[in-house]
């Protein structure tokens, strides 16, 4: 997680934007949260903390509008993996709008009613996933996914990937059309939904196929469970 430490200097800012087809982010520490709601502009807020001023302008915020999309920056100059220049960033946006590109080092991720397309990755920490739908993909290296009430919806897809860590799926209710992939290297999958098993040997496999199959929902950790619910 972000440090929160007693940094001498916190900086805050706000840009507020039409809204795009697209939103990319980078950061390197950050506690990251994107919202869609029933809004037709964008809104970004951003605070930065660090130990000086000085420090402070190690890690830039870059917000710029390009021909793909809006683009919100906060990485550290350098490749700089300082956990004291920790920021905290709010994005609310239209549910029509993609995210294809959500690149966070280490922090935490949060991400709701996203209902396009998502593609999200972090390398230490976790990934909280609320009613998304679309074509999305989650993954976390170290740290964990937990995904509420997804949609899965007809051509969409969710592709789930943790290194080590958990893998939490809670669905509203069973889908009356999907395939579930669920894989393990080293770890457990139990599911509300009855799957076809092979776990005797290596890997920890499961799978079901309900009604036609499409969409795809495919779970993958190297090391950890898996769990799916169901209304609960």
């Amino acid at each position: 997680m972000p440090a929160s430490g007693a940094a001498d200097v916190v900086e805050r800012a706000s840009r507020l934007a039409a809204a795009p087809a697209a939103i990319r982010v980078d950061a390197t520490i950050a506690d990251l949260t994107i919202t869609a709601a029933d809004r037709s502009d964008v809104q970004v807020e951003v605070e930065r903390r660090a130990p000086s001023r000085a420090d402070l302008a190690r890690v830039p915020l870059v917000v710029d509008e390009q021909p793909d999309g809006l683009h919100v920056s906060v990485v550290q100059a350098d490749a700089g993996r300082d956990a004291r220049l920790a920021a905290t960033i709010a994005i609310s946006a239209p549910a029509s709008v993609a995210f294809p590109s959500v690149r966070v080092f280490e922090g935490r991720v949060r991400i709701a009613n996203v209902r396009s397309a998502a593609d999200v990755a972090i390398r230490r920490g976790t990934i909280e996933a609320t009613r998304l739908a679309g074509r999305v993909r989650l993954e976390s290296e170290l740290g964990g996914i937990d995904l509420r009430d997804p949609e899965l919806t007809p051509n969409g897809m969710m592709r789930l990937r943790v290194f080590n860590g958990p893998l939490r799926v809670r669905l509203g209710q069973r889908p009356a059309n999907a395939r579930i992939l669920a894989v393990t290297l080293n770890g457990s999958i139990t599911s509300d939904i009855p799957l076809a098993t092979k776990d005797r040997f290596g890997p920890r496999f499961g799978e079901a196929t309900i009604g036609s199959g499409d969409p795809v929902l495919s779970m993958d950790v190297v090391k950890g469970d898996i769990s799916v619910a169901v209304g609960r």
